[in-house]
């Protein structure tokens, strides 16, 4: 079971990440915001996280996917969380 405090957590942890990433101009930043982000899914909520990825094993750790799967990812959580 998926815990609403999960969904919340990633929900702020991503859509924190990609405010700065989206308008970001350096790569090394961006390369550092993925980082960050699949540091983050190796410990998230296995659940929720199988959730996301629909089956993909490299949902958001996949640096030429990333940007569409973290608008993915953001649009899904957006809908748990109420926003």
């Amino acid at each position: 079971m998926i815990t609403q405090d999960a969904i919340d957590s990633a929900y702020a942890f991503f859509h924190q990440k990609w405010r700065v990433y989206e308008f970001s101009h350096s790569d090394g930043q961006k390369d550092d915001i993925e980082y960050a982000i699949s540091s983050y899914v190796d410990q998230m909520d296995r659940d929720l996280y199988e959730r996301l990825a629909h089956g993909r094993e490299a949902f958001l750790q996949d640096h030429t996917t990333f940007p569409e799967d973290m608008q993915e990812a953001l649009k899904e959580l957006s809908a748990a969380v109420g926003t």
